[in-house]
């Protein structure tokens, strides 16, 4: 007994075999012009990772004190697949995957309620845990990158611009981030003089708390009126270098400038 003949059958059917011809080459195109082109397809990563920092902790405490109540409170998270932690002297660091089944639509929810339920005993942690972090960004990529340089221009009027360029960049469409490297934070140096310093017979750490206290922010009160309630400020912040040079600071009973023993200038975190 022969078996089925695909060839003998599409000859003795010519008219059937032309409309299937036909309705294949027709579903094809259409399904081909159809067919997704995107130069950076969207892809989910279902994993975030929790970091926290307890300076001068062991492992063990880390283990017992920051790592397991942190992990109890994960598993409440839905669609955990598989929690891993990683304790050391310090430094506690956990990593959450979601299952594959996740729907991409469901991974930002899932992650606001790890941050949610974090946040929930984030107080109940020991004193002087700081964090928890959140990491789930992943899945950033960057299609260019650019640098900028500017030969008389400092760094504050480098970073000025470059923030003008961030803003710009953002206004592209399908632009969704954009982020700055090698920035410097600004930091106000005050540079005593040993031998001034050591006229002034005074604890260099009275000094400090005079500077530190004169820019303190604290509330100052409301007025109430009839019609309004007027917010109180206190003046005399110091908002330059030339304000800090031309502070006035007592030791000893007498008063001095803190430009006549100290060296005020604008500078850039050490290191970079």
């Amino acid at each position: 007994m022969r078996g089925f003949n695909l060839s003998r059958w599409a000859l003795e059917h010519i008219p059937l075999t032309r409309y299937l011809i036909a309705a294949l080459l027709i579903g094809g195109i259409l399904s081909y012009q159809g067919l997704g082109q995107d130069e950076d397809p969207p892809f989910t990563f279902r994993a975030m990772v929790v970091r926290a920092v307890w300076p001068g902790a062991t492992a063990v405490q880390m283990a017992e004190q920051v790592t397991d109540p942190l992990e109890r409170k994960l598993q409440e998270t839905p669609y955990i697949d598989r929690i891993r932690s990683f304790s050391k002297p310090g430094e506690t660091t956990i990593i959450l995957e979601l299952r594959e089944s996740t729907p991409p639509a469901e991974t930002a929810p899932a992650w606001y309620q790890v941050r949610k339920k974090i946040g929930d005993i984030a107080a109940t942690l020991p004193q002087g845990v700081i964090g928890p972090f959140f990491n789930d960004e992943f899945g950033d990529t960057y299609g260019s990158i650019f640098a900028l340089s500017g030969d008389g221009f400092n760094g504050a009027e480098m970073r000025d611009y470059a923030d003008f360029v961030r803003q710009q960049l953002l206004k592209v469409p399908l632009v969704a981030k954009v982020e700055q490297f090698g920035v410097q934070a600004e930091k106000v140096y005050i540079e005593f003089s040993s031998k001034k310093f050591a006229q002034l017979g005074v604890p260099f750490e009275q000094i400090v708390n005079q500077i530190a206290t004169q820019n303190a922010v604290e509330a100052s009160g409301v007025l109430v009126t009839p019609t309004d309630n007027l917010q109180v400020r206190v003046t005399g912040a110091l908002k330059s270098v030339e304000l800090l040079e031309n502070l006035q600071l007592r030791a000893g009973g007498t008063t001095f400038r803190l430009g006549d023993f100290a060296t005020v200038r604008r500078g850039y975190q050490d290191p970079p």
